[in-house]
């Protein structure tokens, strides 16, 4: 859980929910490496964003989503785990050193 480079001050994070202060689109990539199949997608305000699913049956690529959301004033933003297990994040996937896990959010207008 580290925190990467931000720009401005409208996006904020507490507990792993982030507040989108400022209405609009946003553009939200993120990616992981998971040990399990597993589905994940986006949620605003706890409900979940249907057209932003996606998942892996098998194998160990990682799991990667890209979707458009359009939020009112500090809507909330979570990564979470639509599938019906748990999901374990991979620690050190194809080597010795730790893996990353990777959230970007970008206010398009």
């Amino acid at each position: 859980p580290n925190v990467g480079v931000a720009s401005g001050s409208i996006i904020t994070q507490p507990n792993g929910t982030f507040i989108l202060a400022a209405a609009g689109i946003y553009l939200v990539t993120f990616q992981v490496s998971v040990n399990e199949a597993a589905q994940l997608a986006l949620a605003v305000n706890g409900i979940t964003l249907s057209q932003s699913v996606v998942g892996r049956a098998t194998g160990t690529s990682q799991i990667v989503g890209t979707s458009m959301v359009t939020v009112v004033t500090n809507d909330a933003l979570q990564v979470i785990n639509s599938g019906f297990i748990a999901i374990t994040i991979t620690p050190n996937a194809g080597g010795i050193n730790p893996v990353s896990a990777h959230l970007t959010i970008q206010r398009l207008q």
